[in-house]
């Protein structure tokens, strides 16, 4: 330590701790004692506020910056979303101050109204910012256990019935995409020129929406989802000849197929589950591999799931259909 007469008369001690200067100015010249005392003030003080006046809030918007160039436009604005589903007394809480209790608390009561799955979503986010900000931390949260939800699987008969009332419309194109597994960010940026006259099919960017809510064109969700797919080449030449794929807002196919489904009497499912359906025909139609490279998927995982999902229901239907055979032959 040491202290020092500056030219305004003032005195000054210092001391240097782990590669960090400690300061203190005092209007007359300290002792020793006084001195040491103010400067291990002042060092337990910035320890526990390492980071000065930082809000979790702050560091969200921190992290989120940083991240900017690095994450897909969904993943930014998503980000940006959750920040705002967490509690106000949580994101006001000042970064240094977090702990382990903080972040109990903060789980139970997104808990009480939320799934499992987007709780363990709104923790990662949560862990990601600590992680960052407070590397040492250690973090030992217990998470609501999973519900396992069985994936809703359009029908052959849903999907006929539903393209029969789209056809014609502006519709029609996007959803039987969809029916050949394309995402919705996947088929938004598709153009023309992706379109071979033959129906191959090149898919090479998605659109997505940022945290300004403006579309921007992005590469595809992962290197596996760049690929060449085929469809009928009638679907293709209908492509050309209106000049683009689909050109009304993102949200209006899935507004539009929920009001075919109701008219029809079809259980509402979003336009993602076309993407179930294109997998569980895929399994029966090809080998594994092939599906998989046609669905842009990086592992087999989602792929079987919704393959096993359809078996069963298969399953069920044939159960029930050998049950009504016996009925109707003993009653």
């Amino acid at each position: 330590m040491t202290i020092e007469k500056l030219s305004s008369g003032s005195y000054r001690a210092s001391v240097m701790r782990n590669g960090k200067r400690y300061r203190i100015t005092f209007d007359h010249k300290p002792t020793k004692r006084e001195a040491e005392d103010a400067l291990n003030a002042k060092m337990a003080s910035e320890s526990d506020h390492p980071h000065g006046t930082l809000t979790f809030s702050d560091a969200c918007d921190k992290y989120i910056e940083m991240k900017s160039n690095v994450l897909s436009p969904n993943t930014i604005r998503e980000y940006s979303l959750t920040k705002h589903r967490l509690s106000p007394w949580f994101i006001a809480m000042h970064i240094d101050s977090i702990d382990q209790i903080a972040i109990n608390r903060q789980i139970n009561e997104l808990s009480a109204d939320h799934s499992p799955k987007t709780v363990r979503n709104y923790h990662g986010f949560i862990s990601a910012i600590l992680g960052t900000f407070r590397p040492e931390m250690k973090i030992y949260t217990t998470l609501p256990q999973n519900r396992k939800i069985e994936p809703y699987m359009p029908s052959d008969d849903d999907v006929r019935r539903i393209l029969e009332e789209l056809r014609g419309s502006e519709y029609y194109i996007a959803t039987i995409l969809a029916c050949h597994g394309l995402r919705r960010g996947e088929l938004l940026a598709l153009e023309p020129a992706d379109v071979d006259p033959d129906g191959t099919v090149h898919i090479n960017k998605a659109l997505a929406i940022d945290s300004g809510r403006k579309k921007v064109i992005k590469s595809t969700k992962t290197t596996a989802s760049e690929r060449d797919i085929y469809i009928p080449a009638e679907i293709a030449a209908m492509i050309h000849a209106q000049g683009y794929v689909y050109k009304r807002k993102p949200g209006g196919i899935t507004e539009k197929l929920n009001a075919v489904q109701d008219k029809l009497g079809i259980p509402r499912f979003s336009m993602h589950k076309l993407r179930h359906y294109f997998a569980a025909k895929m399994l029966t139609l090809t080998d594994a591999q092939t599906a998989q490279a046609l669905g842009g998927w990086k592992t087999d995982a989602v792929m079987r799931s919704v393959y096993a999902y359809s078996i069963k229901e298969e399953q069920e239907r044939a159960k029930r259909l050998a049950v009504e055979r016996l009925k109707q032959s003993i009653l």
